[in-house]
């Protein structure tokens, strides 16, 4: 399968598609609104795009998608398409504004954040032995050790919090083999502990509603008009036009 896509770049010279094929691995998952990532130019770098259409096959000798970022929906990108129609710009900036904010450039894109957990690196018995024979003196180290023992995947926080150590304490006993650390990863979410309306729930007020019901009759009788929608900032005009779409 072949995916038609757009580069996420400004340049006009750019604002067309470019056919991809799509990997066999990938075939049930790129869609139109996936956000891909593909060799781009004579040194193949790395660019981000969007699918913006999927055919069987293309004319052209054609590289492989290297791997699927994420997705929004096929009627998003009809309104991008649309808004580039209407508003002369490129298909990429208005597919742009459906992603979630911190995610629509390479650059501004939410990373994972790193954290490390941390784990016993020598068997429970090797240890208890060393503190018998005083190869462990220090009392701090050994209430690290019983606490990692009963909670192994601790954060360094945590076992400062818990054991009332300092970090300098659990780096000399990674220093000396009792302990490892063991990188994770969480993917934040920019939208998380965010109150975020949706739409469908939302009531138009008495006069947004008289300017929907003139515009909405207009569409009805598929005549051509204009409407002038007047409010101060924060009134929430565009709420009337995304009720109509």
């Amino acid at each position: 399968m072949i995916a038609e896509v757009i580069i996420n770049r400004t340049a006009k010279k750019l604002n067309r598609t470019f056919d991809y094929s799509i990997p066999k691995e990938l075939e049930d998952l790129v869609l139109v609104g996936s956000r891909v990532l593909v060799p781009f130019g004579k040194g193949e770098k790395q660019e981000e795009a969007f699918v913006v259409g999927i055919k069987e096959k293309t004319e052209y000798e054609v590289k492989e998608i290297i791997r699927l970022e994420d997705n929004i929906s096929d009627k998003q990108i009809e309104l991008a398409k649309w808004m580039a129609k209407r508003y002369f710009c490129n298909v990429s900036d208005c597919i742009k504004l459906m992603l979630t904010p911190g995610t629509r450039t390479k650059e501004n894109k939410v990373k994972e954040k790193l954290i490390y957990g941390v784990y016993l690196k020598k068997e429970l018995d090797e240890i208890e032995f060393d503190i018998e024979i005083g190869k462990i003196k220090s009392e701090k180290q050994k209430r690290v050790l019983k606490f990692i023992e009963s909670n192994e995947g601790a954060i360094v926080p945590e076992i400062e919090m818990f054991t009332d150590c300092s970090r300098g304490i659990v780096n000399t006993l990674v220093k000396n083999g009792y302990l490892e650390l063991v990188e994770k990863k969480i993917d934040r979410n920019p939208l998380n502990n965010k109150n975020v309306e949706k739409s469908i729930d939302l009531k138009l007020t008495s006069e947004q509603e008289e300017a929907f019901e003139k515009v909405e009759k207009a569409i009805d009788d598929k005549k051509y008009e204009k409407f002038l929608l007047y409010g101060v900032t924060g009134s929430r005009k565009n709420r009337n036009i995304f009720t109509i779409n």
